[in-house]
């Protein structure tokens, strides 16, 4: 990453709320608030026109919901990356978010520090959960599990990043455990997610879970 701000579009149908995270985040100087929108519909067109880094996106919206708003930010703009901030904390929603691509989901109870540190980590690849919600994400993925014919081929470093993945480490932590660069994780990460077929980390993280690698001993 580089020292410059990340590029952050904030969704809420409240000015106020958007007042104050603006605020925030060009306060702490490490985020940029590039645009602001009102509705889902407005948050995909400014961020095709925009192209932040990160939407901060909440869920219940005029017009078209958040989660469809991620729907479609994340087909046409995979880059950006979709991190919820929602009151809600109710199961369908916090599903309906990730299923639908988004790479946290983080409570409005949430701390400014805990926003910040979140937008920075979705930004280098984690997948960001409030601790409260993160079990219950984990707990669908393997509630959906069903055995998968044959075994990838994986390389045998690939497979451990791939169980690493799995116990929710994040690209650094995965990197210090195994004594390799943070690139050199995200290198790893995307040839495995080109040799399973899969677009996204969320994705690569159930397919672990069907396979039961975050049970297995580090």
């Amino acid at each position: 990453m580089t020292d410059e701000p990340i590029k952050v579009l904030v969704v809420d149908d409240h000015p106020v709320w958007r007042d104050g995270i603006k605020s925030d985040l060009e306060g702490s100087g490490a985020a940029e608030v590039v645009g602001e929108a009102s509705d889902g519909g407005e948050a995909v067109e400014l961020t095709l026109e925009l192209m932040p880094d990160v939407v901060l996106m909440d869920l219940q919206l005029p017009n078209l919901s958040g989660a469809e708003a991620t729907r479609l930010i994340v087909d046409e703009a995979p880059h950006v990356k979709v991190l919820v901030l929602s009151a809600s904390a109710e199961e369908a929603d916090v599903l309906e978010a990730v299923k639908s691509g988004a790479s946290g989901y983080l409570l409005k109870s949430s701390t400014s520090q805990e926003v910040r540190d979140a937008i920075g980590r979705v930004v280098a690849g984690d997948a960001v959960f409030t601790p409260s919600l993160a079990g219950l994400v984990l707990g669908e993925f393997r509630r959906i599990a069903r055995d998968d014919p044959g075994e990838p081929g994986l390389s045998e470093r690939e497979n451990e990043v791939l169980k690493l993945v799995a116990k929710g480490y994040s690209y650094k932590e995965i990197g210090e455990k195994l004594f390799i660069s943070t690139k050199t994780v995200q290198n790893h990460v995307q040839n495995i997610l080109t040799k399973l077929q899969l677009k996204r980390r969320y994705e690569l993280m159930r397919y672990a879970i069907q396979k039961g690698l975050d049970r297995l001993p580090e």
